[in-house]
């Protein structure tokens, strides 16, 4: 099992865009996000700590302007807590070991799937294609990705 951290280093090497998403909770525009359309398969990382997230089998067009998906791909790495922001009541997704704001959880996600829409930026993410997630050290994870 891999150790995933938040360190400095990493901190240092986000762009400004992924340091105010991640670092500060920002959010990017809706519909500017660079893994919103991507459709190859494989799966997206935390941009800081690398940890696995979410698998593009679980990624579906929701509308919403950001990339979603119905489920985390390790349930444990993904940590959910109260926001209050903005005048709502909203469940943030952040990651468990890098501390990254992500964004948000609803429940307006397809039924048959569980009802859930993980509504997250693109900007936390990193996304490594199923044909090097083994070179990677994501190996375990490739019977979650889908054929395409």
């Amino acid at each position: 099992m891999s150790k995933y951290t938040k360190s400095a280093e990493a901190i240092a090497n986000l762009s400004p865009t992924q340091f105010r998403i991640t670092q500060e909770s920002g959010t990017e525009a809706p519909g500017s996000g660079k893994y919103l359309g991507n459709k190859e398969p494989g799966i997206y990382v935390d941009i800081v700590s690398g940890e696995p997230l979410f698998a593009s089998s679980a990624k579906y067009e929701s509308g919403c302007g950001w990339p979603s998906f119905t489920k985390p791909l390790v349930s444990e790495h993904v940590a959910e807590l109260r926001d209050t922001t903005h005048g709502m009541t909203r469940v943030e997704v952040r990651s468990a070991h890098g501390d990254s704001h992500l964004g948000h959880v609803f429940t307006d996600g397809p039924q048959d799937q569980g009802g859930l829409r993980y509504c997250i930026n693109s900007a936390s993410l990193r996304f490594v294609h199923r044909d090097d997630m083994d070179a990677e050290g994501y190996g375990e994870f490739i019977k979650q990705v889908e054929d395409i």
